[in-house]
């Protein structure tokens, strides 16, 4: 059901919003995974885009609380906006832990499965875009397909990397702060592919 454009509107621009914060902020953990002196200048940027997130998310929520009749189920609604902040959670949690454990190499694999997620990001993002309407399913659908290969991706690429941690020789303490680095990373790949997954949800339900 879709309700007063007037009030459609305002949760369908919360959801692009943010998900272009989730954007901006893969592609600022790129570049600390590709030199991580990179951290401290750019750690503390996504952690105001997270804490926009955090705002996009709270102003939705309220509204919520506060339409009659909203454009989608209010549980779709209220899943999409925590699923797509718990994204930009994860994404802040990698560059916190690259500056405080003050990381100074780089790793080939880690960097991999941040791009897979600055795709997956846009993918999210595009959907976004999309969603108002519901005038194109079919590229929706192909959108989440698509997210949903990504996270098959990053997964592989996660396996590998661990993999080469736990070679023999590798120095214990290193292995532990890159193993949270990559469960985490992996994890905001997750995180995108449960976004999709709704946006799956709400396509086929009122397409």
């Amino acid at each position: 059901m879709f309700g007063p454009k007037n009030k459609d509107h305002e949760f369908f621009d919360a959801f692009t919003a943010h998900a272009q914060k989730s954007v901006e902020a893969a592609r600022m953990l790129v570049e600390i995974l590709e030199n991580p002196k990179n951290a401290a200048d750019l750690a503390p940027k996504i952690t105001e885009a997270e804490n926009r997130g955090d705002r996009i998310t709270h102003e939705t929520v309220r509204k919520l609380h506060e339409t009659w009749i909203t454009p989608l189920d209010r549980n779709d609604i209220h899943g999409l906006i925590t699923r797509m902040d718990d994204v930009l959670d994860v994404i802040e949690a990698v560059s916190e832990r690259v500056l405080l454990f003050e990381i100074t190499e780089t790793r080939p694999l880690a960097v991999d499965i941040a791009k897979v997620l600055v795709r997956s990001c846009e993918k999210i993002h595009k959907a976004m875009q999309l969603l108002p309407g519901l005038k194109q399913p079919s590229e929706l659908l192909e959108i989440c397909i698509e997210v949903n290969k990504l996270e098959n991706d990053a997964d592989g690429i996660y396996r590998r990397a661990i993999a080469d941690l736990f070679k023999p020789g590798n120095d214990p303490i290193v292995v532990m702060k890159w193993r949270d680095i990559y469960d985490n990373l992996e994890s905001a790949t997750d995180r995108c592919e449960d976004v999709a997954n709704i946006v799956e949800g709400v396509v086929l339900e009122y397409a």
